[in-house]
């Protein structure tokens, strides 16, 4: 058996981080669209969220949200989105990375 990449990898700490989340989200009219995607870019220390509104009906809107970061935390983003009384329909796309950390 070879004794190359698994043996090291099983050996060196290995992290998988969410770079980018693409979601469908609706919301109620208030908080508008600038304190909606203010408060999901506060959820993290360096989260960058672009959002776009897709639809207005009489009482919600639905938006388009990419949240892009070097770990994005989904459970502290859908909470985020809860408080604010919005609805996370679906996923869209997501980003995701993994590093591996060796002790040398």
């Amino acid at each position: 058996m070879n004794a190359g990449f698994n043996d090291e990898v099983m050996k060196d700490a290995m992290t998988v981080s969410v770079r980018k989340l693409v979601l469908d989200i609706l919301k109620p009219h208030k908080p508008n669209a600038l304190e909606f995607s203010q408060t999901l870019a506060a959820v993290g220390p360096d989260y960058r969220v672009h959002l776009s509104v897709l639809e207005v009906d009489e009482s919600t809107e639905t938006l388009r949200v990419v949240l892009e970061g070097r770990g994005l935390d989904f459970d502290a983003i859908q909470t985020a989105i809860d408080k604010m009384g919005g609805s996370l329909h679906s996923i869209f796309n997501v980003t995701a990375s993994s590093e591996i950390y060796t002790d040398q």
